[in-house]
């Protein structure tokens, strides 16, 4: 295994995000399939990082097996027939000892991204003048109630985390970050909702369009005499 200084001074090749992420997936020590990978991925690489496609997968597995990253062995299909097994082989693909060494170096050296502010239900509020207010309040609502679906589901992989990943404690804490990230952004929700109902039925609206009215007549009585002595006399 080479020195620190030597793996430090070994070029590596610039990957997309998604090549780390799968490689982090089999940096576990678990055998995996493409098809499994997806499903790792949704369990847990969605609360952070969006979750590649299957394409996308097989794509980053073959880009890491060309840097010596990634290996693959065939897995027989286990009901198979006796005869067939080989030709519906799977691979089943690994993580190397220099697959880990570079992702050592990908997490000591490359900068953190900044953090993505992608979100849906802003977009249709920031546009909320084209929209109905009980739209808007149903956009912020569903946008609330989805944040506590995904609260819900990071406690339930925190749970299974702590149970299956004893030996691997920094994904207990990840979990547990997205649980309650996703906490405080049903809790902003309800906030914004609140703040949406002020902007959208506080009494001021009428009145403001009464007070234009009024100085419309006022500049109107000015330039004709005869209809401010009529609004004097009234």
């Amino acid at each position: 295994m080479p020195t620190t200084d030597t793996a430090r001074s070994v070029p590596r090749p610039s990957l997309p995000v998604n090549s780390w992420a799968i490689l982090g997936l089999l940096s576990f020590g678990t055998e995996l399939s493409g098809y499994q990978l997806r499903q790792w991925a949704e369990n847990i690489l969605g609360y952070f990082h969006s979750v590649p496609a299957m394409s996308q997968i097989y794509t980053e597995l073959q880009r890491l097996e060309r840097h010596g990253y990634v290996r693959h062995r065939s897995v027989p299909v286990a009901d198979a027939p006796v005869g067939t097994r080989n030709a519906r082989a799977k691979r089943g693909y690994e993580i190397t000892p220099e697959g880990r060494e570079a992702l050592a170096a990908w997490i000591r050296d490359v900068p953190v991204e900044y953090p993505t502010a992608r979100n849906g239900a802003m977009l249709r509020v920031w546009l909320g003048a084209y929209a109905d207010p009980e739209r808007l309040r149903d956009i912020v609502s569903e946008h609330r109630d989805r944040s506590e679906e995904m609260r819900a589901s990071a406690e339930a992989s925190n749970r299974i985390a702590e149970h299956d990943y004893t030996r691997h404690r920094y994904a207990t804490l990840v979990t547990s970050w997205a649980e309650r990230r996703y906490a405080a952004e049903r809790d902003l929700a309800e906030e914004v909702l609140s703040e949406l109902d002020e902007l959208l039925y506080t009494p001021g609206d009428a009145d403001t369009e009464g007070s234009d009215d009024s100085r419309e007549a006022d500049g109107a009585s000015a330039s004709d005499p005869s209809r401010a002595e009529q609004r004097t006399n009234s």
